[in-house]
């Protein structure tokens, strides 16, 4: 375990200490693009985060080559090899995706290339346990379109997910969290050796994004960008591959009888070896709403618009830090919950913990909808949007003729942004760019500059 958070530490270090350097040189490489309709962030912020999690992770790989119970690993597999050629691939795509903005199939197909030079590297799905039938062998062309499919969904979903400042590395860092947990496990209890790669894929993943979080915290100074975003991806595609595809479920051994029984028993322990993916669950969501959506509207469904998850916490009055932590805790429900039920499948204190979190999460959801007004006496006691001082403000005819303005662009309807539009939006608009129950932005920044 303590070379495991040594790298984990190295990681994070080197990440960090990277990424003001790299700042300055996507400002000055001009990395930075104009303000979309669609964007939620005000000012334009440099991308190229990925650059130093991608230096974070050959860090974390080349301390663990050195290290005295991880270097057997590198010697006996081969899969950290193939996790940095495909990582260094899909890395370089993103950096010029960043730069240049590069069509979506040319970055379609490098992710599939990527997905394959691990392939060709032995990073691949040998078999998958079934319940009730047992470990199904597969053909290499099985195995290796079943692991494509599942590094091009992981890169998208993680990408997609990436709209709010800390957003996705949160995340990221919450599902490889729960995977590290699990993988150590299987690793160290149960001492399965097939395990190892995966476990350290994942404690460098969390020193990757606890290193840039700092900085890509809101309001952020740097975007990961497509080289942050489909870099980690790949990186927890890969643990997922590395367990569930080579891990053989027998050796486990959980429980007597035959191969086919003990994984019908003991499907709640395969539930977590796909813990990567559980940040898929709420990018995917977003991704069927969207589409169902925008086709209602008679649009396409690859028009781009505000209606996303996140767009939608900001429009019903959470504060962009709020509805980051609202997401956070959903990814951390859904991994932990996962991770919880597979160590002990037979206890209702857990199923019901779950319900009762879930339930506390969509109090906190709809907190905004319900906000209460502090008596008189307490207004100097309390947040301003507690006070009923903000009430009367709301009535006074300036606001009046605001608040009829913002009726009728309402009224019109939302406007959709091409994927290409670079139409810079005013600041401030409630609802546009950053509103929150406070109230629109731009306001609290003029009375800070007042002073």
């Amino acid at each position: 375990m303590r070379e495991y958070l040594l790298t984990l530490c190295i990681t994070a270090a080197v990440t960090y200490l990277l990424t003001g350097p790299v700042r300055k040189f996507a400002i000055v490489a001009g990395a930075m693009p104009e303000i979309r309709a669609r964007d939620v962030h005000r000012e334009p912020t440099p991308r190229l985060g990925g650059i130093a999690m991608f230096f974070g992770l050959c860090a974390g790989l080349l301390v663990a080559d050195h290290l005295t119970n991880l270097n057997t690993l590198f010697e006996k597999s081969n899969e950290p090899r193939a996790l940095l050629s495909g990582a260094a691939l899909i890395w370089l795509i993103g950096v010029l995706d960043d730069k240049f903005e590069i069509d979506a199939l040319i970055k379609l197909g490098g992710q599939m290339i990527a997905a394959g030079v691990m392939v060709m590297q032995g990073l691949t799905i040998l078999w998958l346990p079934i319940p009730g039938v047992g470990s199904v062998a597969l053909t290499q062309w099985q195995g290796t379109l079943l692991t494509v499919a599942l590094v091009v969904i992981t890169i998208n979903a993680v990408n997609f997910v990436d709209g709010l400042d800390g957003l996705a590395a949160g995340m990221v860092c919450i599902a490889a969290a729960a995977f590290f947990l699990y993988a150590y496990r299987i690793w160290y209890s149960y001492g399965i050796e097939a395990a190892a790669p995966a476990t350290l894929f994942a404690a460098i993943l969390m020193g990757m994004c606890l290193g840039f979080l700092p900085h890509n915290m809101h309001p952020a100074r740097i975007f990961m960008g497509d080289s942050g975003s489909m870099l980690i991806g790949l990186v927890l595609a890969a643990g997922a591959i590395s367990v569930t595809g080579q891990v053989d479920p027998d050796a486990l051994k959980l429980f007597a009888g035959s191969e086919k029984e003990a994984v019908h028993q003991t499907v709640p322990v395969y539930i977590p070896l796909l813990l990567p993916l559980t940040i898929i669950a709420v990018p995917a969501a977003d991704l069927i709403l969207a589409i169902v959506r925008r086709t209602w509207r008679g649009q396409s469904p690859f028009a781009a618009d505000r209606g996303h998850l996140h767009h939608r916490l900001l429009e019903i009055g959470h504060s962009h830090s709020r509805a980051v932590l609202i997401m956070y805790f959903w990814s951390a429900l859904i991994a932990f919950g996962a991770l919880a039920y597979s160590v002990n499948s037979a206890s209702m204190w857990i199923v019901l913990s779950v319900v009762i979190l879930s339930t506390i999460g969509l109090v906190l959801l709809l907190l905004p909808r319900f906000t209460p007004r502090a008596p008189r006496w307490a207004e100097n006691f309390v947040p301003p949007r507690y006070r009923r001082g903000r009430a009367s403000e709301a009535d006074a005819p300036g606001a009046a003729g605001s608040a009829a303005e913002a009726g009728a662009q309402a009224d019109e309807g939302p406007q959709e942004a091409a994927p290409g539009d670079r139409t810079p939006v005013a600041a401030g608009v409630s609802g546009v760019n950053g509103a929150s129950a406070v109230g629109p932005r731009a306001r609290l920044a003029d009375r800070s500059r007042s002073r």
